[in-house]
């Protein structure tokens, strides 16, 4: 498979099974365990915009984004299934959300702190709040349920 081959789908109407399969595969169980799946799909819904890769009518890949469509976009997922990973995938659904808000201002994500994807993101102009010096920001989060340290 190559990305040519990849069908980008606009909208959050996706299957609940395709997404629990997306999102456990990549270790996101925050948003699978039993109790909290009936809120994958209203979270998508509540996103402002929602894509998703398809190969053989299989969801193989997916971002979300929150934005206000002026100031500020805020990358909320960007996941490919692991077989298909290093092929494209996350690259299509970036480069697509990126020209989706290319006009806005700020571009933000949250990511684990791992070196790959560190160049990924970084191949596509982002970069650590840490490394800044000509604009130096600051980030806060918090996380519900979740003691930080």
């Amino acid at each position: 498979m190559d990305a040519s081959q990849v069908e980008l789908r606009v909208g959050c109407e996706i299957p609940l099974s395709e997404l629990i399969g997306l999102y456990d595969s990549v270790g996101w169980k925050a948003y699978t365990v039993s109790e909290r799946r009936p809120d994958l799909p209203r979270a998508l819904r509540n996103s402002t915009y929602v894509v998703s890769a398809w190969y053989e009518e299989r969801l193989i890949g997916l971002a979300r984004a929150l934005s206000d469509d002026v100031s500020v976009f805020y990358l909320q997922d960007l996941l490919v299934l692991p077989g298909y990973q290093g092929q494209g995938v996350g690259t299509l659904l970036l480069r697509h959300c990126l020209e989706r808000y290319a006009h806005v201002r700020l571009h933000v994500l949250l990511t684990d702190d791992d070196e790959r994807a560190r160049r990924f993101y970084e191949s596509f102009g982002f970069r650590s709040i840490r490394e800044l010096s000509e604009t130096p920001l600051n980030a806060f989060v918090r996380v519900h349920g979740v003691e930080l340290s």
